[in-house]
């Protein structure tokens, strides 16, 4: 087939709004509708749900959107593709169809499986490891007539890429159309962070008119046969897509400029954006090689159990009251590790007690839950009338709760059997490519920032926040950190020099500079001119990922708004 396929998402993530199901279904016309449910984090989440239930495992809010919206999908012809089998797949789709027979719907429900690798033991300790598998499992069953697909860990993109592959027949080796819904499928896999969430230019949306006020439209890619794309939300919902909306998911939790996928390695430096229209953001010439050797995994283990305590601060003497109760609790705590935070002071005389207050975090983490128990909090409780003045905690005494630990692994193909079970019940195992990257493809220094960078020096500077012209996006990727940040596409006629001005100045002493927590971290830049961005992991920011670091923000998700309010040396003549 040759027509556009467009393809709608439903959820960013688990837990996400739940209307958004028949929002999409509703809103207009649309061919296909996808649910992204599975961050690092959520597998974890599942697999701790099958500690206390094998039958569990899956995303359940994904099955209370299709209690209310199943009959409308099937009525409307519209398919419905989705990740939320999580650790139990099968288990999902047995759920689906037990629901479709309860209302005497027809629903032809098929699954994906293979991704999870605890069976094969591979990886010592691991509550879950699950590979990441690609799309031609989703269009194998899609192709053979199945209504709704619900997988186990496919790549956030294959849910998008497996539904254009069925309708515009694509083979393993059409690269550039496999990478193009690639880039289409990242963009809306988080919903509507491509529609105006979490998007540092939110004020400039306001200004421009665009509704705010009202729930944000989730994305819709409309694929066309040579895997280009354009990038819309149904007329009338909140939010906007624009260049700069859709630059910043591109930036998104990605690392070098090649992004590995298990069907095709997909060159971020050949995207090309256009604004096409109000909401419409038309992407194009991306281009794509031959997929890597070996499947990403990711492997989560329990790293034992954590507990906190937080006591608010106020008024003098702010250091010297922290140093007391850290003096009175250091020595009574047993757990394995203590670390303690301090909100900075605000200083001067402040007009509310809230201004003159900061809060001093103390966080406890052991192998065991016992030191996390009464021993962590009783000592800390019990000074409530014998520490500093105006001793206050913010919150009853918790109990420990268990932390996982999130580490990347590989593997190679032969290790996993990527299958799909077609709404008939007949099995079918997904044939591997027998075409892989070569090793230049795979160097992680390609697209690196070169030093010293080529551009003029600068002349006269001003002091002022980076984010003047700049956005950000940033996020994590298991321990490490992910800065995104290129230069507003606001019409001026200094954005080329803006952008070679971000790429000179974004290098790895200055982002030490920026963020002095990375002092000691490694750290890569990588350069898209294409998007007018740089793109910066901090290497180890995190810890050992979201659940078990002890950071204020665990996920970075407020790491580009700090660099933009960082005050930097602009050149005059781009301001």
């Amino acid at each position: 087939m040759t027509g556009t396929l467009r393809i709608a998402n439903c959820s960013g993530f688990y837990g996400d709004r739940l209307s958004a199901l028949r929002e999409q279904l509703e809103g207009g016309d649309v061919d296909v509708v996808t649910g992204d449910y599975l961050a690092e984090l959520t597998m974890l989440i599942l697999g701790m749900d099958t500690l206390r239930d094998a039958d569990l495992g899956y995303a359940r809010t994904f099955l209370t959107q299709l209690e209310d919206t199943l009959a409308l999908a099937l009525e409307k012809g519209v398919k419905i593709v989705s990740n939320a089998g999580g650790l139990n797949p099968a288990g999902l789709a047995t759920r689906i169809r037990r629901l479709a027979a309860d209302r005497g719907l027809d629903a032809k429900v098929a699954h994906v499986e293979g991704d999870d690798l605890r069976a094969a033991n591979l990886f010592e300790g691991a509550l879950t490891a699950n590979a990441y598998l690609g799309a031609f499992g989703i269009a194998s069953a899609l192709g053979r007539g199945a209504d709704i697909v619900v997988t186990g860990r496919v790549t956030d993109a294959s849910v998008v890429v497996g539904p254009a592959i069925a309708h515009h027949g694509w083979s393993p080796t059409d690269y550039d159309a496999l990478a193009g819904a690639v880039v289409a499928g990242h963009v809306i896999e988080c919903g509507t962070q491509a529609t105006g969430g979490n998007f540092s230019g939110f004020r400039e949306l306001f200004r421009s008119g665009a509704p705010m006020d009202r729930p944000l439209g989730f994305p819709i890619a409309e694929v066309a046969a040579d895997g280009s794309s354009v990038i819309t939300k149904h007329e009338g919902t909140g939010g906007a897509v624009t260049v700069d909306t859709v630059t910043a998911q591109l930036l998104y939790e990605i690392q070098t400029t090649r992004y590995l996928n298990p069907d095709v390695t997909t060159h971020l430096d050949s995207i090309r954006l256009r604004q096409d229209g109000p909401d419409r953001v038309a992407i194009t010439g991306v281009t794509g090689t031959a997929p890597p050797e070996q499947l990403k995994v990711a492997v989560n283990t329990l790293g034992g159990y954590r507990n906190q305590v937080e006591f608010v601060l106020a008024g003098l003497d702010i250091d010297a009251k922290a140093e007391w109760v850290r003096a009175q609790l250091d020595g009574r705590l047993t757990a394995a590790e203590v670390t303690w935070t301090q909100t900075p002071a605000r200083g001067g005389d402040a007009d509310t007690e809230e201004g003159a207050s900061v809060l001093l975090r103390c966080i406890g983490k052991d192998p065991e839950a016992g030191p996390l128990g009464k021993p962590f909090t009783g000592p800390a409780v019990e000074l409530a009338l014998a520490s500093y003045p105006g001793f206050t905690m913010t919150t009853p005494p918790q109990k420990p709760t268990p932390f996982g630990v999130y580490k990347p692994a590989y593997v190679d193909r032969s290790a996993v059997e990527h299958t799909v079970v077609h709404h008939d019940g007949m099995r079918e195992v997904v044939v591997d490519p027998t075409v892989f990257a070569e090793p230049a493809e795979l160097d992680p220094d390609l697209g690196k920032r070169p030093s010293p960078y080529p551009a003029p020096a600068d002349t006269i500077t001003r002091r002022m926040p980076l984010g003047t012209f700049v956005h950000a996006r940033s996020g994590d990727k298991g321990g490490n950190a992910n800065l995104g940040l290129w230069v507003k596409n606001d019409g001026s006629p200094k954005y080329e020099a803006r952008v070679q001005w971000l790429a000179k100045i974004v290098k790895d002493r200055k982002i030490r500079e920026l963020v002095p927590e990375a002092a000691d971290l490694d750290i890569d830049v990588y350069v898209l001119p294409n998007l007018g961005a740089v793109n910066v992991v901090i290497h180890g920011l995190l810890g050992d990922g979201v659940a078990a670091s002890t950071r204020f923000d665990p996920q970075a998700k407020g790491l580009g708004e700090w660099v933009r309010s960082r005050i930097v040396h602009i050149q005059e003549d781009l301001v």
